[in-house]
């Protein structure tokens, strides 16, 4: 079973630049490794994953690359005109895969990066191994009678002048405004990695956010339910899904509904919330769940 070690957590991730510069990451582990794909969630980036990264490459002797999506933390936003709709999301997988020169991978994906790892095993499933989701089930959806009502958020939104970047006096303000306005609930030490990742100093000694303003508009469209169980059914490949106690699924329909959809699901409900596999005192727990799972079918 993998355990926080001073020797795990010491190991520095790898920056890394994909996608002709356009993809900033930062990876774990051997190259020659076999590499996991890490998918973070929404505002979040690559440094989601610096707690739990170190220990899965020790017990699995695996590669991890951490993305930043598109408009997260060291990519580039999506250039003007453009849009950050879920499926936009996987062509960042995609384009990474090239770039590593990967046909296929296995993916680690936490909330949204969650999602979008759904949609990739359910429409290309010759190109994802395995799916290992941390608090995160299919996708954000409307039902269809609400769509002209969710068009209409996003034209109005997207016609509106871009907010400028939040500036804060330093890092820690930052982070306080991070745990203060967060949409699930994090503390001081979870949020420092994601905001120090998602910061650039200033010229006059502050501190502001990298994260694209257009991020936080509303989507133009989203799949419907039926839809998104859809595409659940479709996914082929071995998954295991990892919930935090006080996370965003446990027995809510929707959760039930998504998870009875997949074929071969492995659930394990743990202790912590949405951000389980961030937060100091269930990191441990989660890479021996991982680890055990994965180390007994094999990780190649």
């Amino acid at each position: 079973m993998p355990q926080i070690t001073p020797a795990a957590l010491s190991v520095a991730p790898k920056p890394l630049s994909l996608a002709q510069g356009r993809l900033a990451a930062l990876s774990w582990g051997r190259a020659d490794a076999p590499t996991w794909l890490a998918l973070h969630g929404w505002l979040d980036n690559a440094a989601s994953f610096t707690r739990l990264a170190p220990l899965l490459v020790e017990a699995l002797d695996i590669r991890i690359v951490a993305l930043d999506f598109r408009g997260h933390g060291h990519s580039a936003h999506a250039a003007q005109g453009g849009d950050y709709a879920l499926w936009d999301y996987c062509h960042d997988v995609l384009d990474a895969m090239e770039s590593l020169e990967l046909e296929q991978t296995s993916l680690l994906a936490h909330s949204m990066g969650a999602a979008v790892a759904c949609l990739l095993a359910a429409s290309l499933p010759e190109r994802v191994e395995r799916l290992t989701l941390i608090d995160g089930l299919g996708a954000l959806n409307t039902p269809s009678e609400e769509t002209a009502s969710q068009l209409r958020k996003g034209l109005t939104a997207y016609r509106r002048p871009l907010s400028r970047a939040p500036r804060y006096p330093d890092i820690e303000s930052a982070v306080a405004a991070r745990v203060a306005g967060g949409v699930t609930p994090m503390d001081s030490i979870t949020a420092t990695p994601l905001v120090e990742r998602n910061t650039q100093p200033t010229a006059d000694g502050h501190v502001q956010m990298r994260t694209d303003s257009r991020l936080l508009k509303p989507s133009l469209v989203r799949f419907t339910p039926q839809q998104v169980l859809s595409l659940l059914a479709e996914i082929n490949a071995p998954l295991l899904l990892i919930e935090g106690e006080q996370g965003i699924l446990g027995d809510r329909q929707w959760a039930q509904e998504a998870r009875h959809a997949v074929k071969g699901l492995t659930r394990e409900v743990l202790k912590g919330g949405h951000h389980l596999h961030l937060e100091s005192r269930a990191v441990s727990q989660v890479a021996s769940v991982i680890g055990a799972h994965w180390g007994n079918t094999g990780t190649g």
